[in-house]
């Protein structure tokens, strides 16, 4: 089946890595960034339709705006990976208050915008479900000193993810969190990673696998969590 998936949040790193991935499984895929040049650049690239959309996901009229032209260009949104992240690492003392909100604006408001405009391409009389993935972090499972922002933020996401699984399970949507433990080989990392070695890393490429399974899971055995580390990983 050709679904139409949206990445929310599209840069090098994760973000590319799933757009490949899901171009190569037939996707049509629709790329959200702020940066437009580098998600029309990426569409070029892919094996499949694709609309690279420059859109602040804390933007309601692009937000809106971004899912119209994806509906235009591609149809009805199947797939929808909330993936914006963004915050100050800096602990109470030392944030400020538009630091903290803007920290929620990208991590949980932009999701939250998302997904009301993707589920409702995936419910109702002539749907047939779909799937929403949140991109997390081990913040949203226990905060993080120096991290106050993100770590709210991230934790909010976590608690809409696992709301709207509730909510919309029984219509056939499938609602996941996914947990990034540990830092992602993105190409800035690779440049400053000094003499730590690529198994400390998450590859991308093998993240964007775990992803497109969550999006292939039969109904009968959905996962909610899924918690992703690379094996040198300390728990």
């Amino acid at each position: 089946m050709t679904r139409t998936a949206v990445i929310a949040g599209v840069g090098p790193g994760l973000g590319e890595s799933l757009a490949r991935k899901f171009a190569d499984e037939g996707c049509r895929v629709g790329l959200f960034a702020r940066s437009g040049e580098y998600v029309a650049d990426l569409a070029d690239d892919l094996p499949a339709d694709a609309a690279g959309v420059e859109a602040d996901v804390s933007d309601p009229d692009d937000v809106r705006a971004g899912f119209r032209r994806v509906r235009e260009e591609l149809g009805p949104v199947d797939v929808l990976v909330n993936h914006a992240s963004g915050g100050s690492w800096k602990g109470l003392r030392d944030l400020s208050a538009d630091e903290f909100e803007r920290a929620w604006r990208v991590n949980g408001y932009g999701a939250f915008l998302c997904s009301k405009e993707a589920v409702a391409d995936m419910t109702g009389p002539d749907a047939d479900g779909g799937t929403v993935i949140f991109t997390g972090a081990t913040s949203a499972v226990r905060g993080r000193g120096g991290a106050l922002g993100f770590s709210s933020a991230k934790f909010a996401a976590r608690g809409m993810a696992e709301s709207m699984a509730r909510e919309l399970g029984p219509e056939g949507v499938h609602v996941a969190h996914v947990v990034i433990d540990g830092q992602i080989l993105t190409p800035s990392a690779e440049r400053d990673r000094g003499d730590r070695g690529e198994e400390e890393f998450l590859d991308p490429d093998a993240v964007a696998e775990s992803y497109w399974h969550l999006v292939e899971q039969d109904r009968s055995a959905w996962t909610l969590e899924l918690d992703l580390r690379p094996h040198v990983e300390e728990f």
